[in-house]
């Protein structure tokens, strides 16, 4: 007897969505060598150390036996499992500094010209004036503004001009696609992060509360979809540049506090197979 739709399990509904979301993760990690077993490994101890902290009931103590039922996991491996603490995200050194010195050289009016746009930067100047030194000692002082440059342009973030100028590269927008960089890989986590738990957010609370909304058309030919793409990127670019010069000077007068935020863009196309008939033929 077939099941009726009235007594599917809770959060059936979202089996398909879930697949598709996936997809492209499942084929990340078998491109990089992380099984199905080493996964299911990672996953009970998520599903174990989300039920332990974010279903706490206030005032109570959070049970084996609630997070078994929570997650379907057995009671012995909960208490294996329980006790780790929530996992933190640390910030890798080399992606903070850069990330704040790359933040300022392209928010900062002292560093940009009249357009927005980075200026190219001598090695060094008179004092008052900007330069590549000045750029980075105001940041931090704990490195010298020579190691940087050279790690820099090592990385391809940056390139000299004609003129021994510093350029900022496009790298430095946009990570080198080799997929085992560091800041490449903490980028990944930590925007994937965001975007899906504003998703969420949106989902499971009373109302939207974060902006998530994309623009798409189907059906286009190859040569539209690149343009398309090509567009988008300009607009998306010119708009992380503007969100970038508004919270940058806004930081100037912040007393500070235990909130972040993030803005993201993506732009993404792909070639679509034919649907398949309904009966799979």
């Amino acid at each position: 007897m077939s099941e009726s739709t009235d007594t599917k399990p809770e959060g059936a509904s979202l089996h398909a969505p879930l697949a598709r979301l996936l997809r492209p993760l499942v084929r990340l990690l078998v491109a990089r060598g992380i099984t199905f077993p080493a996964l299911t490994d990672l996953l009970r101890e998520l599903y174990v150390n989300v039920a332990e902290y974010d279903f706490a009931l206030p005032g109570k103590e959070q049970t084996d036996s609630r997070v078994s039922l929570l997650t379907g996991i057995h009671r012995k491996e909960v208490r294996r499992l329980r006790g780790a603490g929530a996992p933190v995200s640390v910030v890798p050194a080399v992606v903070s500094r850069t990330s704040r010195i790359i933040a300022r050289w392209i928010a900062d009016p002292a560093f940009t010209d009249p357009q927005g746009q980075p200026l190219p930067l001598p090695r060094t100047a008179d004092a008052g004036a900007p330069s590549f030194e000045t750029l980075v000692s105001g940041v931090t002082r704990d490195l010298r503004p020579r190691a940087v440059l050279d790690e820099w342009l090592d990385r391809g973030l940056v390139f000299t001009d004609v003129q021994d100028r510093i350029v900022l590269a496009e790298a430095a927008y946009v990570p080198r696609g080799d997929g085992s960089a560091e800041p490449q890989l903490y980028y990944f986590g930590r925007n994937l992060h965001d975007h899906i738990a504003a998703s969420v957010a949106n989902i499971v609370g009373d109302t939207p509360r974060f902006l998530e909304r994309a623009v798409h058309y189907d059906g286009l030919s190859k040569e539209l979809a690149a343009k398309l793409e090509a567009r988008a990127r300009e607009i998306a670019m010119e708009a992380l540049q503007q969100a970038n010069r508004e919270a940058h000077a806004a930081c100037e007068t912040d007393p500070g506090g235990e909130y972040r935020w993030n803005f993201g863009l993506y732009v993404y196309a792909e070639a679509v197979p034919p649907a398949r008939p309904a009966d799979g033929r």
